[in-house]
């Protein structure tokens, strides 16, 4: 089913169709060295053949899962003898480059400035990431998209007429072909391979969806742990929370869960959504966050997972607050360009003699002898840094309470300086 033609490829029209990237590049007459992004099964090995073959060069395929050093000089080897008896460069395709470290990667280097190859990689990671920025500058690089649902009907239509005339597919077999497939054109094929020779072995004419659920498992979600799928997913989730979008938290986080990642990390990771988006507008979100993987660890799947979408629900639907974080960045990169400020004498402890005779606690107010165990007008930050503000709690939620908390305290403060009873530097 591999196509023989740009006109045959399924899917892809934002690279293949008429006057765009890709298409312009086949019927330019001027092959280029690019890097092929997107998931399994889109296409990616047959643009490189039919990119070979529109200019009419010789076609060298290098896993980089089975692939070495020895494979990559043999080629070299090969490239160099076509070239010196046509002038001609090859066409070198490389599939899963990301799985390529960064001395095989620079293999390729010189043989692409030299003009040796016309080197197309293919990975299903972002290559800003998994490919060496300097084989990238050389590279243009071409985003391909999962097939869509239309075009995945295409493919099974063209499949069945091709290879299984005799057999029909009723609707809503069709409809969970693509399910099936999930945007996987080889996902597709082999599904109706399975279910289509199954058929015939039991001499049926019809496949329909209840025949098709018994003869193909059901696939998982395309998920890859420490893949580009698995950031784009953790990160939809964790935005959807941030986004106050309850539904959508709780989609991403089954696709994850369908998909076969570990409810452990999922949890973390809700605990980091409490502290860096709801954190003080609402402290319940932490402490329920944290309950979450407690109560996965002792109940395990599938029960546990119900109380991470629990804490996911109750966090997207909580008031947002990143103030927490906003101030705790700030101060940090105040310390990192700061100079060591010394700790005022009055807040330093005086275990010794010797450190209260240096003056160690002199002139400490204990709050809880104040009154409303308040020291008004006392200054704890160091000298130099005194009134400096990091925190400013944001207007929802609990931190409503706490900004009128630390108002009334400021007022306090100012009263005491005023009266001539706060500390003076």
């Amino acid at each position: 089913m591999r196509p023989d033609s740009v006109a045959e490829i399924v899917g892809q029209k934002h690279l293949l169709g008429p006057g765009m990237p890709l298409r312009v590049a086949l019927e330019s007459g001027h092959p280029h060295s690019m890097i092929l992004w997107g998931p399994p099964g889109v296409g990616k090995t047959t643009i490189a053949r039919l990119m070979a073959k529109a200019f009419n060069l010789p076609f060298i395929a290098i896993s980089a899962v089975l692939s070495g050093v020895k494979e990559i000089r043999e080629t070299v080897e090969a490239a160099r003898a076509h070239q010196s008896m046509t002038g001609e460069p090859t066409v070198v395709f490389v599939d899963e480059v990301h799985r390529f470290n960064k001395a095989q990667q620079d293999a390729f280097l010189p043989h692409v400035e030299s003009g040796l190859f016309i080197f197309i990689g293919a990975t299903t990671e972002n290559p800003s990431f998994e490919v060496n920025s300097a084989l990238l500058s050389r590279s243009t690089v071409y985003t391909l998209e999962a097939l869509r649902p239309e075009d995945c009907l295409e493919l099974l239509e063209r499949a069945r007429a091709r290879f299984y005339q005799d057999l029909t597919i009723t609707q809503e077999a069709r409809e969970l072909y693509v399910d099936l497939a999930d945007g996987d054109a080889r996902r597709l094929l082999n599904a109706l391979e399975v279910s289509a020779e199954m058929a015939q072995t039991r001499h049926l004419t019809e496949i329909d969806r209840s025949f098709l659920q018994k003869a193909v498992p059901a696939a998982q979600r395309r998920f890859d742990k420490g893949g580009e799928a698995f950031y784009d997913q953790i990160s939809a989730l964790h935005k959807s929370v941030r986004g106050s979008d309850p539904d959508a938290a709780l989609y991403w986080l089954c696709r994850m869960l369908d998909g076969g990642c570990d409810p452990r990390y999922i949890a973390r990771r809700v605990m980091r959504m409490a502290v860096e988006d709801v954190g003080l507008a609402d402290p319940r979100g932490t402490q329920l966050a944290l309950e979450a993987a407690e109560i996965y660890e002792r109940l395990g799947s599938p029960e546990g997972e119900l109380a991470i979408a629990q804490a996911v629900i109750y966090l997207a639907a909580a008031p947002k607050s990143n103030s927490v974080e906003v101030a705790y960045n700030a101060v940090r990169a105040l310390i990192k360009k700061d100079r060591s400020r010394p700790v005022p004498l009055y807040l330093r402890n005086a275990p010794t003699k010797l450190m209260a005779e240096l003056g160690y606690n002199d002139g400490y107010r204990y709050a809880h002898d104040e009154p409303g165990a308040f020291a008004a007008g006392e200054i704890y930050l160091p000298e130099g840094l005194e009134g400096r503000r990091w925190y400013k709690p944001n207007p929802r939620g609990l931190e409503i309470k706490i900004a009128e908390k630390l108002a009334r305290l400021d007022a306090l403060n100012k009263q005491a300086w005023e009266q001539g009873k706060g500390r003076k530097r």
